[in-house]
């Protein structure tokens, strides 16, 4: 991804990379991609990460955005995207979205660009992430919004989707049911 760019001592996310044996950008990098998937106490707050040893797509490139920042690495971008998230793309969660006869939820997703390329590290994978096929919005946004931006932003799309769609479903139904496919993921 980005040449291994040393991380500066007196910023205080990289301080604390620094202080963990992780000196430059591509080794934190590879710290943050093989941390497992899983919320941390505080969706908002990035920097958990480390503490608590996993990360959520938010937390995970909201962070490594941050450190970009710090670091003067202007070619990283943090984007929230809306895809379809689907039995086909998300295996786990097909059985909630058959139970309740969705073909699909409109899922929020953070993942960085590099020089203008999708990058998803949510996974510990190589591969290209399939929701990568099913987008249906992007928009660049700063660590600081993965919280309460992420969470009203996402809830907003949900609502419209739902009327849209003339879905026969209360937008908390549908908030429950999402809740469910997140579990799923999670196991």
């Amino acid at each position: 991804m980005v040449s291994s760019i040393k991380l500066t001592e007196t910023q205080p996310l990289s301080k604390t990379c620094i202080d963990k044996g992780l000196r430059d950008f591509t080794s934190v990098f590879n710290h943050v991609k093989q941390l497992p998937y899983g919320r941390t106490t505080n969706r908002s707050d990035y920097s958990l990460i480390l503490k608590e040893h996993k990360g959520t797509c938010s937390t995970k490139h909201a962070f490594l955005k941050a450190i970009a920042i710090e670091n003067n690495i202007k070619n990283i971008e943090l984007y929230l995207g809306v895809f379809k998230m689907n039995g086909t793309n998300t295996p786990k969660i097909k059985s909630v979205l058959d139970l309740h006869q969705l073909d699909y939820i409109p899922e929020a997703h953070c993942f960085l660009k590099f020089n203008n390329q999708i990058i998803d590290i949510t996974f510990n994978t190589n591969k290209t992430s399939a929701f990568v096929e099913t987008l249906m919005y992007e928009s660049a946004i700063e660590p600081e919004q993965i919280g309460d931006y992420k969470v009203e932003f996402h809830k907003a799309f949900l609502k419209t989707w739902i009327q849209s769609q003339h879905l026969n479903i209360s937008f908390d139904q549908l908030w429950t049911i999402r809740e469910n496919c997140i579990s799923k993921i999670s196991e």
